[in-house]
């Protein structure tokens, strides 16, 4: 495995260096009532590169204009980048891809625009598609549960756009590293700390409409549990692949006192995370530990440690897993 590119590792302000990807197709009602038709739509990913901060925007076709206005809207809210990034064309010859179609014929505008507002837009190599690793696991984390919440619910562009900006803040929630060694602090650094210096909150406490049949439910309250569904779905993945998953031949972790982590609660609400303290471990009889007791800001609590997702160390480097 190569080293991680320079873009990666340089300071800078979120989004400076971007990666864009589509996913899609996703279908929108055109209008509300009766008659109303589904409209093929798309969604347009942008992730930074130094905080793995995502943003997504809803474009309604593959086109350079569409593109070029979904660029718009992202400079303005988040900054003018001075690097994007995306996928190369022909890294999808053979096979039915859109983007990779819209790709190949409105690169060239892409790129005059780009140049024009001094954006340097860049190509990974062909046939290469791990190259954008990044924004391809950016891509999973919306579309994989995204397609499993929404189903077949048909919203509109507004109601659909909603949902993606809602989701967009969950993704930015995760924690990402302990944000002080502070042994009191159960505080982690998400990608919303550098977006707007301080944890992203969610909107005041809906009620739980997760297991509400759909035909009571209004179309503002078929959003929110849209929400909610997608929330419940993706924190349970997302913590899973904070854990190590190989064979148990050998004790190769072991946590240490004061160590951040995070804990499972599939009964937290949206953007909310339990996080505490290792204050110690406890060993079975075989000398072996596979419990702990965790402060947090609610008391002492004991987990086992499938339950426990140790974060990143401040005395490790910065570096993928």
């Amino acid at each position: 495995m190569g080293n991680l590119p320079r873009e990666r590792l340089t300071p800078s302000y979120p989004f400076d260096r971007s990666g864009a990807d589509y996913s899609g197709p996703v279908f929108v009602l055109s209008r509300k009532g009766r008659g109303a038709k589904l409209i093929k739509s798309y969604i347009c990913l942008f992730i930074c590169f130094t905080t793995r901060a995502i943003h997504l925007e809803l474009v309604s076709d593959l086109s350079t204009d569409a593109y070029l206005l979904a660029l718009k809207r992202f400079i303005s809210r988040r900054g003018k980048p001075c690097q994007i990034f995306s996928d190369n064309g022909r890294n999808f010859v053979g096979l039915c891809n859109d983007f990779a179609q819209f790709l190949s014929s409105c690169s060239k505008d892409i790129v005059d625009y780009a140049r024009s507002q001094n954006i340097e837009f860049s190509f990974i190599p062909p046939y290469s598609p791990h190259f954008g690793g990044l924004w391809e696991a950016g891509v999973k984390s919306c579309k994989y549960h995204l397609r499993r919440v929404v189903g077949g619910a048909h919203l509109t562009f507004e109601e659909l756009t909603t949902v993606l900006t809602q989701i967009e803040a969950v993704l930015n929630s995760r924690p990402l590293a302990p944000l002080s060694s502070d042994p009191a602090d159960y505080s982690p650094l998400s990608p919303g700390h550098f977006l707007i210096g301080r944890p992203l909150t969610a909107p005041v406490c809906e009620e739980d409409l997760t297991q509400e049949p759909i035909h009571r439910l209004t179309r503002y309250q078929r959003v929110e549990q849209l929400r909610q569904h997608f929330w419940t779905r993706w924190a349970k993945e997302y913590v899973s692949e904070l854990q190590t998953r190989t064979k148990w031949r050998q004790n190769s972790a072991e946590l240490s006192p004061d160590q951040l982590v995070l804990i499972k609660d599939s009964s937290l609400p949206p953007l909310k995370w339990q996080l505490g303290r290792v204050v110690r471990t406890i060993n079975g009889s075989d000398g072996i530990a596979r419990v702990a007791d965790i402060r947090t800001s609610a008391g002492v609590l004991r987990r086992a440690y499938t339950k426990i997702c140790p974060l990143v160390d401040n005395e490790h480097s910065w570096r993928e897993t």
